[in-house]
């Protein structure tokens, strides 16, 4: 079948659009803050072959990674019609355990195999483990939370129940797990009535055509990009700077080699495994990686699997960003992820001067607690990311309190998270004069203080603490970030490591202040 076009660009949003609505049927079915509000889901469409064809504009780090999951939902379950497989296992495909896979099949009328899949994951509150908000600053996999290989969350169309009940008797807060995975379901369901509704519009055979025509136009995209890059080695390296236990710094190197339209990346040089959950699974260095490459093509360039056919990632085994099966990974999804980031747009700024910005905040601030609600109720769960500043970049300043790079979710509004939970909000402000100084300065952190109503057990999450995010052709780093808890019964103020879990009492009070970003140019 010829390639027309215009019709190719009509299927790029089609396609677009079907994981689009998949996400916004999931965000509006949804329970939790954390979905509904910080909409930390992502969702996508994959062809038989369970390459992605299609994702909604959502969480980088979920993304790049899902066709992992994808591929071993397709390996290890071959689910059928009605089925939907659930998983969250980082060791295949996934990222770390809070954030959890559903993949369905698409038949067409008569079919024996699928022609498509469909994704949705989302990040849960709590999936057990052994703090609220399984963030934990764990030894191993298993007291990060509930492990879940590949196996049918529903098998022709009923509901697999004796997976649901297993996995919701090993979390906190079962109630609101159960809304948010059967809003994931829903996701699925909206995805493959779409789906119906545009074959039989457009025919099986030129929907799946053009499904290929799209994964060979962004090959064709990324193949470009890398011919405008001149041919040569690239090296950068930075660090994460400890593991919550005294370790550290842990260093990331990259080396980039580009040769004509291809690229290969090599992780050789970086730190061996961590004793904690800085640990970082293969696939999400590939998110880390298709991400900054992504990040160079035009708007108009399709998302999918053929971005990556020109990209070769190698990463040492035993190391920081492959470690043994069974190794904590919490924090590699959120952390380390954004320190590959920062190097692989490192090692490219040598290629690529005026086209890379300067470094963002480098973390994502992770912030996770829980407990019973006043007078022994409920019992509650939370988790949230923080914003920073963006780095400066070639064309001007960088954007302040926003999210960047691996992470691209909102935030909880005030009224949301005081809605939903026994907390009060009392600072939540630009940190000024954060950013790093530059020709264009790095834009400004934030800070956000949480008073707790109740007892509470508290997980942080971050990086950036020690040093500030870098700048480039002499712009000055941006500001580091700074924990801190101050105590309601004395007023004593506690200056929390980077890393931390803590028990709080009614009345204490949780600072976190957010770096800012690098500046770019001099001053």
């Amino acid at each position: 079948m010829s390639v027309d076009p215009v019709t190719l660009e009509v299927y790029r949003h089609l396609f677009a659009s079907v994981a689009e609505e998949m996400g916004a049927t999931l965000r509006r079915t949804a329970c939790s803050p954390n979905i509904k509000e910080r909409r930390d889901y992502s969702c996508a469409v994959f062809d038989a072959a369970g390459r992605m064809v299609a994702q909604g504009e959502n969480i980088p780090v979920h993304l790049g990674s899902m066709p992992a999951s994808v591929a071993a939902a397709i390996e290890e379950v071959q689910p059928g019609r009605g089925d939907i497989v659930i998983l969250n296992d980082p060791f295949r495909g996934g990222t770390h355990l809070p954030d959890i896979t559903m993949v369905a099949p698409w038949f067409a009328v008569d079919a024996e195999r699928p022609s498509f899949y469909l994704a949705s994951r989302a990040h849960h509150a709590d999936i057990g483990g052994s703090t609220p908000g399984s963030m934990p600053l764990a030894g191993e996999l298993l007291q990060e939370g509930l492990v879940l290989p590949p196996v049918h969350w529903q098998r022709g169309g009923e509901v697999a129940t004796t997976t649901r009940r297993l996995l919701l008797a090993n979390v906190r807060t079962p109630e609101e797990r159960a809304g948010d995975l059967d809003a994931q379901a829903a996701s699925l369901a909206i995805g493959q009535r779409r789906l119906g509704e545009l074959v039989r519009r457009r025919g099986e055979e030129e929907v799946r055509t053009y499904a290929g025509h799209l994964l060979a136009r962004a090959e064709r995209s990324m193949r470009a990009l890398l011919e405008e890059i001149p041919d040569g080695v690239y090296r950068f390296e930075d660090a994460v700077e400890d593991d919550g236990r005294g370790g550290g710094p842990f260093p990331v190197h990259v080396e980039i080699t580009v040769s004509g339209e291809e690229a290969r990346l090599d992780f050789k040089g970086t730190a061996r495994p961590a004793g904690t959950g800085i640990n970082a699974v293969p696939a999400i260095v590939e998110s880390a990686v298709y991400y900054a490459f992504r990040t160079l093509l035009p708007a108009d360039a399709p998302s999918n699997a053929g971005l990556y056919v020109p990209l070769t990632v190698r990463v040492p085994p035993d190391s920081l960003l492959d470690p043994p099966p069974g190794s904590a990974v919490a924090a590699g999804n959120v952390e380390t992820s954004q320190r590959v980031v920062d190097v692989v747009l490192g090692a490219l700024a040598g290629a690529l001067p005026d086209r890379i910005p300067a470094a963002s905040q480098g973390t994502m601030n992770n912030v996770a607690f829980g407990g019973r609600r006043p007078g022994g109720g409920r019992p509650f769960t939370y988790y949230e990311t923080l914003a920073g500043g963006h780095g400066g970049r070639p064309d001007g300043p960088g954007m302040s309190g926003r999210h960047s790079h691996m992470t691209n979710s909102l935030n909880t509004p005030v009224e949301a998270l005081e809605h939903a939970l026994p907390v009060r909000v009392e600072r939540y402000v630009l940190r000024r004069g954060s950013g790093g100084a530059g020709r264009h300065p790095g834009g400004d952190g934030l800070l956000r203080e949480i008073r707790f109503l109740a007892d509470a057990e508290i997980t942080v999450i971050s990086e950036r603490r020690r040093s500030g995010p870098y700048g480039l052709h002499g712009g000055q780093p941006g500001r580091p970030g700074r924990n801190r808890l101050i105590h309601a019964g004395n007023g004593r103020v506690e200056e929390l490591p980077a890393k931390c879990n803590r028990r709080v009492s009614e009345g204490d009070r949780l600072v976190v202040e957010t770096p800012g970003g690098g500046g770019w140019g001099e001053a």
